[in-house]
């Protein structure tokens, strides 16, 4: 089995430092960046996959050279390589122009993926349409909302199921022919129902995370060029999205009330208890 997964460097709110540039275009190398929370699920599907299927893993971003600090998080999920596509030329993308250079890229691969994964939406855009661009790109299926899967390797099928419409309480069975495109959903499981699995899941760890302290040994980045990519078609040129406008995000108060309180002051705590006490029924 040959996998990857799509994984992308998202905004670190917690930090409150986003930058945006006159256009209202995300200027991602002066913005903390981490991992795209929901591509964690994409990189648990993927790595039950290997566990229970065998093959390689190959993890894939396209952003600036800072996002090399974006794989190695991924590695140390699990990666057996790592590809960063990365050049001026495909700066400012949307979805659109991301979809067509990844497309590229996966194509590329030799040999071939089996599946792709990828998150269901990012923290910054959510729209959700990188994957489905991307599979459609590609003209592979695709299953989205993926609560749990299992791959029957010999038959060259992948049989999951999915969330309907996103709706925890209704839940189909699909099955379709390898290659595809597989988009977890947050409510996605991981299942190691053998004690082999859980073993060969402890190994690949323990693995895996020795191999991200030299994650550069096992990295390869692709410019347009290498691509074949005509640069009209990529990044911003070639984005049909236009931003109309980006509102701020709201900052925390810089300065909060506190009241300190004496841990040896009995008359202290009694005042704090009655402070507190009316959020949590006067108990």
């Amino acid at each position: 089995m040959d996998i990857v997964v799509l994984t992308k460097g998202v905004p670190d709110f917690r930090e409150g430092k986003v930058s945006f540039d006159e256009h209202g275009h995300l200027e991602r190398g002066k913005t903390p960046t981490v991992m795209n929370p929901n591509d964690r699920f994409a990189m648990k599907a993927a790595l039950q996959t290997k566990v229970r299927s065998g093959g390689k893993i190959t993890v894939m971003s396209m952003g600036p050279p800072g996002y090399k600090e974006i794989l190695q998080e991924a590695m140390n999920i699990y990666a057996d390589e790592l590809y960063l596509l990365s050049d001026r030329e495909m700066a400012a993308a949307d979805t659109w122009a991301t979809a067509i250079t990844i497309c590229s890229a996966v194509e590329k691969l030799d040999p071939t993926p089996d599946i792709v994964f990828a998150g269901f939406k990012t923290a910054d855009g959510e729209t959700g349409h990188t994957g489905p661009q991307t599979s459609w790109a590609l003209e592979w299926p695709i299953i989205t909302h993926v609560v749990s899967l299992d791959v029957d390797v010999n038959e060259r099928k992948i049989r999951a199921m999915r969330l309907v419409q996103g709706d925890i309480k209704e839940i189909e069975t699909v099955e379709v022919d390898l290659p595809c495109f597989v988009i977890p959903d947050p409510e996605f499981e991981a299942e190691y129902p053998r004690a082999s699995h859980r073993l060969r899941l402890q190994n690949l760890t323990e693995e895996t995370q020795i191999r991200s302290d030299s994650y550069e040994e096992t990295l390869t980045m692709w410019d347009h060029k290498e691509l074949n990519l005509d640069p009209d078609f990529i990044g911003l040129d070639g984005s049909p999205t236009i931003v109309g406008r980006v509102d701020p995000i709201p900052k925390a108060p810089s300065d909060r009330e506190a009241i300190i309180i004496d841990i040896e002051s009995k008359s202290g705590l009694e005042e704090m208890l009655g402070i507190m006490a009316p959020f949590v029924g006067g108990r």
